[in-house]
C-alpha cells in the first residue's frame, strides 16, 4: 500500500509549518564546520551531496550562540533562539537552587518542539540522538518515536516510542566515542523510513570525530564518505533532506600543540579576590570530546552585583574578544536572561576559557584540542536536497539561521 503523507498545517512558537507529501529528514551534524564538506568534496569523496547542492541549495546560516550542542538542537527542534525556548548551554548556575547542573532536562525548556507539533498533525515523527543527553529535550512531548544510539538497546515502547532498535538496524549500537556511533544515528534513520515506520525524522549526531580530527585527515575523509553513503539512502527513499549544523569546530592550541586556555577563575580570584564564580557551558558527561574547555563563559560575581571593572578589566585581557553585561548578552546574543552570568565571555578562535587548572582533566582529551563555542564556531552550513522558492532564495541571501531548518525543510523548497 502506498504510504500517505499528512499535509496539514500546524504552527509551532508563531511560525506556519506545511509539510510536503513525501518523507522528511531534518539533520544536525554536530559540529560540521563548512571545511568539513569542502574537504570531502574536493576528493569526490561525497557524490550524494554535490548533487544535494548542485539541485538544491548550499550555503550557510548563522547558529546560535553560545555554539554548543544543547543550545542549537534545541533552537534547531523549536525553530526560535535560546531567549525564548530557555535553553542557554549544555550546563548553567541555577541560582534558584545555587546549584551547577546539567541542562539536559525537558524542565528547563520553555517552547514547544516542532517534532511533537508535526506528531499531532498527522505525521510518523522520529527523533533520533546520538548522545542521550538530547533525547529528552528533542522529544518532549512527542507521540512518536525518540531515542539514541548511544542508549539504543534499552528503547522501550512505552518510553521511547519503539523496541528492539539493534533488531532494525541490524547490528548493536556502537560506542559513543566512535565515529559508528553518528553513523548508527542515520542506519536507523533509514530503516525508519524503508520499514514505513516513520515518515518525519529529525536526526542529530555526535561531534566526536571534529573534535578529534581536522576535515582533511584521512578519519575525517572517511567519516563524511560514510555519511554521504547514507544521505543517498535517504534520498533513494524519496526524502526530502535538509542539513545543518549546530556549531564548527577549530583548534584550539599553542604553536607547540598544548591547549591554548585561559584559567578564568583563578585570573579574576587573583585580581579582585574571592568569590567569582565561572560557569562554563560547554560541561556535559562528554569529557573525552572537549574537557569542558570551549570559548564561552558566564562569570558569576560573588559580590552580588556587576562591578563595571571586572567588565573592563575582563575586556583587556588578551584572547579575549567579547564581554557583555547580563542585560546586553540577553539582548545582543538573544539568551535567557535569568540563566547567564552577571557577565558573558567570549574569546577567540584558537582560544578557550577554563575555571582553574585543577578543575579540567586534559589527560581524558584524543588527540589536541578542538573546540567550539564563540564566535568563529557560530556560522555553519545548510545544505537542501531540493530547489528552493524565490522567497527563500531571498531569505537565504539575508540572515538566514540554522534555526530556520524545518521552515527552509518544509515551507522553503519546490518538492
Amino acid at each position: 500500500m502506498k504510504p500517505v503523507f499528512s499535509q496539514q498545517p500546524f504552527t509551532v512558537n508563531d511560525r506556519t509549518y506545511t509539510p510536503p507529501a513525501r518523507p522528511v529528514v531534518g539533520i544536525c551534524l554536530d559540529g560540521s564546520a563548512d571545511e568539513y564538506f569542502d574537504a570531502a568534496l574536493a576528493r569526490g569523496l561525497m557524490p550524494n551531496l554535490q548533487k544535494m547542492a548542485v539541485n538544491g541549495f548550499r550555503g550557510l546560516v548563522r547558529g546560535a550562540l553560545p555554539s554548543f550542542t544543547n543550545v542549537n538542537n534545541s533552537s534547531l527542534i523549536t525553530g526560535v533562539p535560546p531567549s525564548v525556548h530557555g535553553i542557554s548551554g549544555n550546563f548553567f548556575y541555577d541560582t534558584a537552587t545555587g546549584k551547577e547542573v546539567m541542562m539536559n532536562s525537558a524542565k528547563y525548556l520553555r517552547a514547544d518542539n516542532i517534532s511533537s507539533a508535526a506528531a499531532l498533525a498527522g505525521r510518523r515523527v522520529a527523533v533520533i540522538t546520538a548522545k542521550d543527553k538530547l533525547r529528552e529535550i528533542l522529544g518532549h512531548g512527542l507521540k512518536g518515536i525518540a531515542f539514541s544510539a548511544e542508549k539504543a538497546a534499552e528503547a522501550k515502547q512505552e518510553t521511547h516510542g519503539i523496541e528492539g532498535v539493534e533488531s532494525l538496524v541490524g547490528r548493536p549500537a556502537p560506542a559513543i566515542y566512535s565515529a559508528e556511533i553518528s553513523l548508527y544515528v542515520f542506519q536507523a534513520g533509514v530503516a525508519l523510513l524503508r520499514n514505513n515506520a516513520a515518515d518525519f525524522l529529525y536526526l542529530s549526531t555526535t561531534d566526536y570525530m571534529q573534535h578529534a580530527y581536522a576535515p582533511d585527515q584521512p578519519e575525517s575523509l572517511a567519516f563524511y564518505h560514510q555519511i554521504d553513503h547514507e544521505l543517498g539512502n535517504l534520498l533513494n527513499l524519496g526524502a526530502i533532506v535538509a542539513l545543518t549544523a549546530d556549531h564548527g569546530m577549530n583548534a584550539k592550541q599553542k604553536a607547540n600543540g598544548e591547549p591554548n586556555v585561559i584559567y578564568l577563575e583563578t585570573m579574576l580570584e587573583k585580581q579582585f579576590g574571592a568569590g567569582f564564580r565561572v560557569i562554563l557551558p560547554i560541561t556535559d558527561p562528554y569529557v573525552a570530546h572537549h574537557g569542558a574547555l570551549g570559548s564561552f563563559a558566564c562569570v558569576h560575581d560573588g559580590a552580588g552585583q556587576q562591578r563595571e571593572e571586572v567588565g573592563r578589566w575582563l575586556a583587556q585581557q588578551p584572547g579575549i574578544t567579547e564581554v557583555y553585561n547580563r542585560a546586553d548578552a540577553a539582548r545582543r546574543l538573544e539568551l535567557p536572561a535569568d540563566r547567564i552570568g552577571d557577565w558573558v565571555v567570549l574569546s577567540g578562535r584558537d582560544v578557550v576559557i577554563g575555571r582553574t587548572p585543577a578543575y579540567h582533566d586534559l589527560t581524558v582529551l584524543h588527540g589536541g584540542l578542538r573546540s567550539h563555542g564563540g564566535r568563529y564556531e557560530e556560522m555553519v552550513p545548510l545544505i537542501i536536497s531540493h530547489p528552493l522558492k524565490d522567497t527563500y532564495k531571498a531569505k537565504a541571501s539575508g540572515d538566514p539561521r540554522n534555526f530556520d531548518l524545518f521552515d527552509f525543510l518544509m515551507n522553503g523548497t519546490t518538492a
